[in-house]
């Protein structure tokens, strides 16, 4: 896709971080722009910011499938069509992988994992029915290319979208379809995401006090994010450049492609995991560096 002025693009996590940033650089491209979030005064916020754009704002939890589908349903009936997809919402859990909850697991898989599944199955078919240039992309992380301890159900949870979305790619391909696909895989970039236990649903809320190793994984997932030098406006000039270039991997940091073949040496070689921090001891669980 190399001309994006007048297509739609919509953006779930629209209310802040990548999507936030997502948003304002469509409206630059004078893009068509549908904001979904749980986040609604995040999300009037950024509408007011864009105003002069034409957007929408749908309040939507992505975890639930009814929710998407009314995205889907909103944005057909206000631009009738939609040619750019960013399932873009991510929440973040950690610690022990044994000591999360159940409610962490819901929760975490229901944002990171189901909110993409649903955004496929109600988005591709529409964009197969446009039969023009479309593309999608999936925010996952670095997280889905490496298992860095302390950090289990969202390793899982990226591991998932990585997968999917190259799933995603060979069946688009199979279908001998126009529309491309990227998969974002970001390190650690001050996006906010630290903070996201403010979205968490009431029900799924943990009613017990944090471990040690949770809250060792929070501290060092806050001191990691906030201290980012990558910016979140950086990333999604990435994204948009991988879009026009219909490049899968979009990576914020490169530097951790020497982690990532690390990894894929030890599987060739069949001998056990390397530590993922192997190259990055500075930003391990506990580092004082």
């Amino acid at each position: 896709m190399d001309d994006l002025n007048g297509r739609v693009a919509v953006i779930t996590g629209a209310a802040s971080g990548f999507g936030r940033e997502f948003a304002r650089l469509g409206a630059r491209e004078g893009m068509k722009l549908v904001l979904a979030d749980v986040d609604r005064a995040g999300l009037a916020a950024l509408a007011g910011e864009l105003a002069g754009t034409a957007c929408i704002t749908v309040p939507t939890d992505v975890s639930r499938a009814e929710d998407v589908a009314n995205l889907a349903q909103r944005t057909m009936s206000e631009f009738g069509a939609v040619h750019l997809l960013f399932n873009n919402a991510g929440v973040g859990s950690g610690g022990l992988i044994w000591e999360n909850s159940l409610a962490d697991w819901q929760w975490v898989l229901g944002v990171n994992v189901w909110g993409v599944i649903h955004g496929i199955r109600e988005f591709v078919p529409l964009m197969l029915a446009q039969d023009c240039e479309c593309h999608i992309v999936n925010t996952a992380s670095v997280a889905g290319l490496l298992s860095p301890p302390g950090m289990g159900v969202y390793n899982v949870s990226k591991h998932a979208v990585v997968t999917l979305t190259e799933t995603l790619y060979q069946d688009l391909r199979l279908a001998g379809s126009r529309i491309g696909s990227s998969v974002l895989c970001p390190a650690f970039v001050p996006t906010g995401i630290h903070e996201s236990e403010r979205n968490r649903p009431e029900e799924l809320r943990n009613r017990e006090a944090l471990t040690p190793s949770q809250r060792m994984a929070h501290e060092a997932t806050t001191k990691a994010v906030t201290s980012g030098r990558v910016t979140a406006e950086q990333v999604a000039a990435l994204t948009f450049a991988a879009i026009r270039e219909n490049r899968f991997y979009v990576l914020s940091h490169p530097k951790i492609l020497d982690s990532v073949g690390l990894r894929m040496q030890d599987i060739l070689a069949l001998r056990n995991p390397s530590d993922p921090f192997t190259y990055k001891p500075g930003v391990a669980p506990g580092s004082t560096a």
